[in-house]
């Protein structure tokens, strides 16, 4: 059969596909509709043809799913960040574990059997509404020209205005409130993509859940600090929100899709703020906290996971996976600005985190100090180029050459940190457990190969990208190590996106 482009047609959604699409079959040609799900009937618009299948704009919904529930938000069509809205909550987690299921089997290859042994059930959230404590809302114009901040529509840079998003925090809705009025009544322009011209580009805003303390980072356009048009307004407006705690600027003139720039300036309060993690029992139903917490800096520029309650589960489950006794060397490569480090360490000997990006080792080195931790480590550095200095049964660090160690030591093959410790090689004892949290894109083909080289016992990979976990997987399987558990996290209600924990261990053990 041949489509063409606005033909509309008839189509029973059969399935769901990996970015939330609902998938038909028309004389047995396939048809992508977004917006539908598994059990519409729909009319659908054709908008793109290709050789073997095509993609419909959903025009009309004649026969409903059983799973299809009235979204909450009036945005979710428009905008491109809740793609499951309109499915009920118990088929998204069970979307998310096939998903999982279907690119370790895919992608993989690991055997449909052995993944069902493996697989554990999903960790749902009791309410999937208001989890984020990160939002970052692109400046613009709407259709009318006037200011507006929202969100991009899918797949396009078009804003759709919404100061409300049923994700964040409420405390959104007035920040951006009040950074609109302030631009509004003193004329500050936007960023204009087109041209690299105007001012503002996006707003950050952190909440910490449970200190309740909030932070705002305006995005700009320019290459250096400067102040703001009636600075001393934007800082006054803003500080009578309650619980705001850190006002700044972050400079980017960039012409690409990076959002934030290198360099972060305080306009007011601290330069971070702090919340806290629980450490919870997932072996037990309802996942008590175990009474274990730890609180953490976050800064402008920190990764820090957006969903609290989620992220202590996560980790507790990365922590019930390491199957520590108290004597195990670990190792967190990607280890970011330590959490994953610190929850950690409560239960094992010694623990190295591993990190590329300045100042999060250096917010990983004081959540640290904060919590009385002092057995964890943390070095800025590539994950194989660290894991390779590993040396069998040593206990501790050498100094190679020259210099004293005071404090935590900078690992690096030459030059000076800011300590002035010069030309200092440390020699660190090879891992009994690894653990890996890296970004989207899986771990680097030489990280993987250092932690073969290492022979850990146990490997613990949380991963947000079934598909380069899946992938990754496969490698540390063909060099020596066994799937053992997996199992999904429901980091992103209304999304298609999925954490997951896995835990390997090695063949010969």
């Amino acid at each position: 059969m041949e489509f063409r482009k606005n033909d509309i047609v008839t189509v029973d959604i059969e399935d769901i596909g990996s970015e939330g699409e609902g998938i038909g079959r028309v004389e047995g040609f396939a048809l992508f509709v977004k917006d539908a799900l598994p059990g519409d009937r729909v009319e659908a618009r054709i908008v793109k043809n290709k050789k073997n299948y095509a993609y419909g704009r959903l025009e009309k919904v004649l026969v409903p799913s059983p799973f299809r529930v009235e979204p909450r938000c009036v945005c979710h069509r428009q905008c491109g960040g809740c793609q499951l809205q309109a499915l009920s909550y118990e088929r998204q987690l069970l979307f998310k574990e096939n998903k999982i299921r279907n690119s370790l089997i895919r992608i993989g290859g690991f055997a449909p059997q052995q993944v069902e042994e493996c697989l554990e059930p999903m960790v749902g959230m009791e309410n999937p509404f208001r989890y984020r404590n990160k939002a970052l809302y692109p400046v613009g114009v709407d259709r009318d020209g006037k200011l507006a901040a929202g969100f991009y529509a899918g797949r396009t840079h078009c804003i759709v205005p919404n100061t409300d998003c049923l994700l964040g925090a409420e405390e959104n809705r007035v920040v951006l409130e009040c950074i609109l009025e302030y631009m509004h009544r003193n004329g500050v322009d936007v960023y204009d993509e087109t041209t690299g011209r105007g001012l503002v580009r996006y707003v950050l805003i952190r909440k910490g859940f449970y200190s309740g303390e909030i932070m705002v980072c305006l995005v700009i356009n320019r290459d250096r600090r400067v102040s703001l048009p009636r600075q001393e307004e934007f800082v006054g407006a803003l500080k009578e929100i309650k619980g705001m705690t850190s006002i700044s600027i972050n400079c980017n003139t960039g012409r690409d899709n990076v959002i934030l720039g290198k360099h972060t300036y305080p306009l007011w309060g601290r330069d971070s703020i702090t919340d806290v993690i629980c450490v919870r029992d997932m072996t037990q139903e309802g996942y008590p906290h175990t009474g274990r917490q730890l609180e953490f800096h976050i800064s402008p520029l920190s990764f820090y996971q957006v969903n609290p309650l989620q992220t202590e589960k996560l980790y507790s489950l990365a922590l019930e996976y390491a199957g520590l006794t108290g004597r195990e060397v670990v190792w967190d490569l990607y280890c970011g600005i330590g959490t994953i480090s610190l929850f950690l360490a409560g239960s094992a000997g010694r623990v190295f985190g591993v990190e590329v990006v300045p100042q999060a080792v250096e917010d990983a080195r004081r959540n640290a100090a904060e919590n009385g931790i002092e057995n964890a480590e943390f070095f800025l550095g590539r994950a194989e180029e660290i894991l390779g200095q590993g040396v069998k049964g040593d206990t501790g660090r050498e100094e190679q050459e020259k210099g004293q160690a005071g404090g935590v030591g900078e690992w690096k093959r030459t030059g000076s940190d800011k300590a002035g410790e010069e030309g200092i090689v440390w020699k660190l004892p090879l891992p009994d457990v690894v653990v890996v949290d890296p970004p989207r894109k899986g771990c680097d083909s030489a990280c993987l190969a250092a932690i073969l080289k290492a022979r850990p016992d146990r490997v613990v990979y949380v991963s947000c990208n079934p598909a380069t976990l899946a992938r990754d997987l496969k490698v540390l399987c063909d060099g020596g190590y066994e799937l053992k558990k997996v199992r999904g996290v429901d980091q992103f209600g209304m999304t298609v996106h999925v954490e997951v924990a896995c835990c390997l261990q090695r063949k010969d053990l």
